[in-house]
């Protein structure tokens, strides 16, 4: 009895490890140009689910309280890019002439190409977002302070 107990509960935690999800951002700053990358895991990752690109979000879950962060994009676990058009979490196979997730190497070429729907889920693991408010403190010294 006891054996079957414990698999159950293994069972249980490896299916609770897997839902939760784990991103690296990548903050973009629009007035200077330069990117950053943040490790988001936890409590703060688990917000984020179900968060759609072009929501504003608070810098808090990322370490930069003051700021809003707009999101613009991701990808998945596999590398296929989030589309703004494509509605939901999960992937779909559209016909792209162009835009995110195909570059046409000539003009009128379309193509059935794997891309990831607009909202964030624990298959996410990369967001790309850019900062819409800017905080108190600029990301340069933010940054400059954690990889002393």
């Amino acid at each position: 009895m006891t054996e079957k107990y414990n698999t159950a509960l293994n069972f249980m935690r490896i299916k609770v490890e897997r839902s939760m999800a784990d991103f690296k951002a990548v903050i973009n700053d629009p007035k200077t140009g330069q990117s950053y990358q943040v490790d988001v895991s936890g409590a703060q990752s688990s917000a984020l689910v179900g968060k759609k690109i072009g929501e504003v979000v608070d810098g808090i879950y990322f370490k930069l309280p003051g700021y809003k962060l707009e999101i613009t994009g991701g990808s998945d676990k596999d590398g296929f890019v989030m589309r703004k058009d494509l509605p939901g979490q999960q992937r779909g196979r559209l016909l792209l002439s162009g835009g995110i997730g195909f570059r046409p190497a000539r003009k009128g070429v379309r193509k059935r190409k794997t891309v990831r729907g607009n909202t964030i889920s624990p298959a996410t693991v990369q967001l790309n977002l850019k900062i819409s408010t800017p905080g108190p403190t600029p990301l340069s010294e933010i940054f400059q302070k954690e990889s002393k």
